[in-house]
Order: structure tokens, then C-alpha cells, then sequence
């Protein structure tokens, strides 16, 4: 709710610019017609993960974790971060905060174990492993134009070494802190309670079918919408009532349309001559470091996708492009409000009974993000 308000409030600001001629027509429609293919993206992928979830696909897959771990935490604590990293890679952040999470902590619980080192490894990787894909963050889906890149080949290719350090660095901090949790043995988690088979099969194929499809080179909406339709179809001949207005994302297309449309406007002020005087214009590693640290802080005092909006127009070559986008995908690990996903994932353990300590959360983001997000951007200066 309080994202729909926003929304609403940001969409009021940008009608009003357009009325005033702040915001020309013709630019507003360019705005418009470049974000549709990444919020058409954005809706579908939610529908396709609310129903698989609906469906047991999660739990199915997170039982499954469990069984191979064999009774070892340290591995089942690996099988976790793998499947983090795998969700969030194919089906973006906000799918493993959303989705994922609340299955972790049951499966940790049904193991015996604390859930917090569990939940804390998910948000952590939901933020680090959205640098992987295009489709992976709504940023990076973004940055594609800037980036005149026609397919996920040459996004991988000039992330791909700072996505594996940005996985690799909180996992080993979570590690270090909870060593005592991680290791040794646990009891076999229980199985899942299975509904209509069915559906479960259908789900199963329409995601398997899927992911293959999202790097395949097709643009991502594209096999996101048939995946949607084909699971819609599904549900309305086996279970119709779970077929509700709330599956498409609403409040986030308003915020979303919303801040696009604002940013524009201040663009037309001269906002971005103001930032680009402050972020490095270089590809040095001096000014990379400069643009993602730029991201980082936008990120953690506002959120990361007006910080990577704000900031866009100021990345005038490809490497500085990726250490923006280093900055606003694996720098929000500080304040809560830094990504949608974080705040997110907090609904979902407050509703479970997990107890998050911000404070403690905001010390560690503090000692984590910036380290993670430097080593990230070192590879770029080979790019």
C-alpha cells in the first residue's frame, strides 16, 4: 500500500510536469515505450512465480535440497546459496526474497536449525546475484539500451567476473559469523504437503521450459509471457479461484511508471549535468570506483532504481554502465528501504516470527556492501 501512495504521488508529479512543459509529450512517450518491454517483463515473471510457488514448485525443490545435504548443514547451507544465486540469476531478486524465502526458513526449521543464517544468506544473494542476467534485476533490464546489447551473451560477458565475486563475498561473511550454526549434522527435513499434481507437474514444465528461454536471446518478455498465459490457462481449468487481480504487481507499475516519468523531468531540469560533476568520467579504476560508490550511496539513502535512473545519463561508456549497475545491485545490503527485495523479504520473516535486528543488520551491510561492491568492479577495468 504504502508503494501504491508513492506511486500515485509520483505519477501526480509527472502529469504535472507534462502539463507545464517541463516534460515535453514526445519525450514522455519515449520514456514510456522504452519501460513497457521491462514492466510487461516484470509482470509476467511475478504471475509465473506466485503460481509456481502456489503450485509447491519451491518447496518441492527446497525438499529436494534437503535430501541431498544428507544430514550436513555446511552442505545444505552451500545447496541454499546455490539455489539463492539460481533463483534470483532466472527469476529475479524479488522471486527469491518473496518466494524463496519463507521456504528456507521452513526448510531450516524442519531441520532443526536457527533460520536467520539461512534468511540473512537469501536477502544478501537476492541483491549480489541480480548482476548475473539481464533478466535478473530490473535495472540491468534497463541498462540493456544504454548498453546496445541485443542479448544476455555480451551482458555476461562484461559482468560475469564481477557477478561471481559480488556471490562469492557475503556468503563467506554469513559463514565467518555463523560457523558455530553451519556445521556438523541435522535431522532430515520433513516432506512437503503436495496439492493437485497437476499442477505441480505443469508448473515444473512451464519454469524448465522457461529458463532456457530467458538466455536464449529472445527479448525476456517474450518467453515470460507465454510461461504466464500457459500457467494462467492451467490454473483456470484446475483451480480458477486462485486467479485474483492481485497476481500483477500493481503498486510496483505505478511506482515503477511513476519515478520513470519523474527522473525524466529532472533530467529536462539539468539533474544529470549536476550528478555527472560528481561521478568519475573516466573508465579508470578511480572513476569506476566513483560511479559505483555513487550507485551504492543512491541506493541505501533513497533506493536502487531511482539511484540507477539518477545516475544512468552520467555513464557515458560500458564499464561505467556495469559499476553503476555494481553499485545499485549489490551495494543495497545497508538500509532496509535500499531495495524492494530487502524490504520484501523482512514482510515475509515478520509474518514467520523471525526476528531481524536492524540494527545489527545495517552494522553488517555497512562492513559488507562497500568491500563487495570494490572487489566487483576490479574486473571492469579489463572491459
Amino acid at each position: 500500500m504504502r508503494i501504491a501512495i508513492v506511486g500515485a504521488g509520483l505519477l501526480v508529479l509527472a502529469v504535472a510536469a507534462i502539463v507545464v512543459g517541463v516534460l515535453p509529450v514526445s519525450d514522455a512517450t519515449a520514456i514510456l515505450e522504452r519501460v513497457a518491454p521491462v514492466l510487461g517483463f516484470v509482470v509476467a515473471m511475478t504471475v509465473v512465480a506466485e503460481l509456481a510457488a502456489k503450485a509447491g514448485l519451491f518447496d518441492v525443490v527446497a525438499h529436494a535440497v534437503g535430501r541431498v545435504a544428507r544430514g550436513r548443514t555446511w552442505a545444505l547451507w552451500l545447496l541454499v546459496v546455490a539455489l539463492a544465486a539460481v533463483t534470483t540469476a532466472f527469476l529475479s531478486l524479488d522471486t527469491t526474497a518473496v518466494l524463496l524465502t519463507p521456504v528456507v526458513v521452513v526448510l531450516a526449521r524442519s531441520c532443526g536449525l536457527p533460520p536467520l543464517p539461512f534468511a540473512l544468506t537469501t536477502v544478501w544473494l537476492a541483491n549480489t546475484a541480480s548482476l548475473v542476467l539481464p533478466v535478473s534485476n530490473l535495472t540491468n533490464l534497463l541498462a540493456m539500451h544504454p548498453l546496445g546489447f541485443d542479448g544476455p551473451g555480451p551482458f555476461v560477458a562484461l559482468l560475469g567476473w564481477s557477478a561471481l565475486i559480488a556471490m562469492l563475498v557475503p556468503p563467506v561473511v554469513v559463514f565467518v559469523l555463523h560457523r558455530r550454526m553451519l556445521v556438523g549434522t541435522h535431522r532430515p527435513p520433513r516432506s512437503p504437503v503436495l496439492g493437485d499434481r497437476v499442477l505441480l507437474r505443469a508448473a515444473a514444465i512451464v519454469v524448465a521450459l522457461l529458463l532456457p528461454a530467458l538466455v536464449s536471446g529472445l527479448d525476456p518478455w517474450i518467453p515470460a509471457t507465454v510461461a504466464a498465459i500457459a500457467l494462467t490457462v492451467v490454473y483456470a481449468v484446475r483451480a480458477p479461484r486462485v486467479l485474483r487481480f492481485g497476481l500483477v504487481p500493481w503498486a510496483l507499475l505505478l511506482f515503477a511508471g511513476g519515478l520513470f516519468l519523474v527522473i525524466g523531468a529532472l533530467e529536462a531540469l539539468g539533474s544529470g549535468r549536476v550528478i555527472a560533476s560528481l561521478v568519475g568520467q573516466g573508465d579508470g579504476l578511480g572513476d569506476l570506483w566513483r560511479m559505483a560508490g555513487a550507485g551504492l550511496v543512491g541506493a541505501n539513502v533513497a533506493n536502487n532504481l531511482p539511484a540507477y535512473l539518477a545516475l544512468e545519463s552520467s555513464a557515458h561508456s560500458p564499464a561505467a554502465i556495469a559499476a553503476l549497475l555494481i553499485g545499485v545491485n549489490a551495494g543495497p545490503l545497508i538500509t532496509p528501504w535500499a531495495s524492494l527485495a530487502t524490504l520484501l523479504w523482512h514482510d515475509r520473516l515478520v509474518g514467520m516470527g523471525v526476528e531481524v535486528r536492524w540494527g545489527r543488520f545495517v552494522l553488517l551491510g555497512l562492513a559488507v556492501a562497500p568491500v563487495t561492491v570494490a572487489l566487483a568492479v576490479l574486473p571492469l577495468i579489463h572491459a
